[in-house]
């Protein structure tokens, strides 16, 4: 007689439950139910899960409805000759739960994998070119290990077609509330999944019609923590005395950042072959890499000049480089404390709080210090084409600021004085009521 049994292939806090019919001594076929449980509340005993919370309960119930539907299309199915086997197997328990077969490419992990594994040959929009970056294949990746963790939470695959209005509120509840992470990490986030949809569709597979309202959000200007080294906390560092060259070689990473204003990235990418001498000048010719563009930096301060000339630092990962920046500004005093934020290591996530400025520095400060410090003292538009923003709006936003008309005034009024400063005056004739 053919006897059932539900058991775990693993020892994990997400283990599958099979289900396992034995023919004969010699035959059995094993499929998974598509439920699983944290083998810790598994009964060997009982072959079900323990009776010690309200989801095992209703696990219960459902392997218990499985186990009899199947028995019963066992026997009616065995009396009519019918092929017992794992395909057969599977329909049942499909049959069972009225579950659709799903296809390979409407689950969201399948189709996230097959970008990453098409990177190399996918059209950028807008683009002649093929293939995407590597820094975007690394953010598919990163995406992907978050949605593997997000099924694991939910313990069941993800559809496009389920992706609705409660889906994403689901989702970035657990990115904020549960997993902790920061408003601009799980917006990131929200808005990598509406580009998964939308490509998804491109590739004539069915998604849910919400995708196209999702949308991603940040941090309120109100609300953002910029951190940046002023002149006179720049002039710390450059007087400070270094115990090592690793340090040395680090602060002048920094104080040449902070007077080129380019991301850590390109700052650290920085050879010989980017310095350009024309006649007494000196200038830093660069391709951005997250923009593609051509950008060109002259070098004036005098400390700057001399690191280019005779000290130009040699290269070091930015991570290695985020930790040297905060040691060579606590060894400067950089001790103010401001609010912002920190990376708590032991839960591994990011924590709003007060912090002394050398605990929170990184190397995107750099070119935030060279906005900040320059702004109002130098035209935007120059400044703009430094740093590579293309609007004055997205960059006033990344340094806080706020558009100043009267700014722009002023600097009008100064620049249209020295145009006009060698002309001499003119005598303007001016008639009175008895000239004829």
């Amino acid at each position: 007689m053919a006897t059932i049994k539900f058991l775990l292939q693993s020892k994990s806090g997400n283990s599958q439950i099979y289900i396992r019919i034995s023919l004969s001594r010699t035959v059995s076929i094993k499929r998974r139910t598509g439920f699983s449980i944290d083998y810790k509340d598994w009964s060997e005993a009982t072959s079900r899960p323990k009776q010690n919370n309200p989801e095992n309960k209703n696990i219960t119930n459902n392997l218990n409805k499985l186990e009899t539907y199947v028995f019963d299309s066992l026997n009616n199915d065995l009396g009519n000759g019918k092929l017992i086997d794992g395909f057969w197997l599977e329909s049942k328990i499909n049959g069972c739960f009225n579950r659709v077969v799903i296809s390979d490419n409407s689950l969201i992990i399948n189709h996230i994998k097959h970008i990453i594994d098409t990177a190399n040959t996918r059209k950028l929009e807008n683009n002649s070119k093929i293939g995407l970056s590597k820094n975007t294949i690394k953010n598919y990746g990163t995406f992907l290990k978050l949605i593997q963790s997000y099924t694991k939470y939910l313990k069941k695959e993800i559809l496009f077609m389920n992706i609705n209005k409660p889906f994403v509120e689901n989702f970035t509840n657990w990115l904020i509330n549960i997993e902790e992470y920061s408003i601009n990490y799980s917006g990131k986030n929200i808005e990598m999944l509406k580009t998964v949809c939308n490509d998804a569709e491109k590739n004539e597979i069915k998604v849910n019609p919400y995708c196209k309202q999702i949308k991603g959000f940040r941090l309120s200007n109100e609300d953002k923590f910029i951190v940046t080294l002023s002149f006179e906390e720049l002039e710390q560092i450059r007087v400070a005395e270094m115990p090592d060259e690793a340090l040395n070689n680090a602060r002048n990473w920094i104080l040449l950042g902070c007077e080129i204003g380019q991301r850590g990235g390109d700052l650290l990418s920085i050879t010989e072959d980017n310095i350009r001498y024309k006649g007494n000048s000196i200038y830093i010719d660069l391709i951005q890499q997250k923009t593609k563009k051509n950008v060109t930096i002259g070098i004036i301060a005098p400390h700057v000049i001399d690191i280019v000339k005779n000290h130009l630092p040699y290269k070091i990962p930015n991570q290695k480089f985020n930790e040297l920046f905060k040691e060579v500004c606590k060894i400067a005093k950089i001790n103010e404390v401001v609010e912002g934020v920190k990376l708590d290591i032991e839960l591994n996530r990011i924590k709003k709080g007060f912090y002394p400025k050398h605990e929170i520095i990184a190397s995107h400060c750099c070119r935030r210090s060279f906005a900040t410090n320059y702004y109002k003292k130098i035209p935007t538009p120059v400044l703009m084409n430094i740093t590579g923003h293309t609007k004055e709006s997205i960059f006033l936003s990344y340094i806080n600021q706020r558009e100043d008309k009267d700014t722009n005034a002023d600097l009008f009024i100064k620049f249209y004085e020295d145009l006009h400063k060698n002309k001499h005056p003119e005598l303007i004739l001016i008639k009175n009521g008895t000239n004829n």
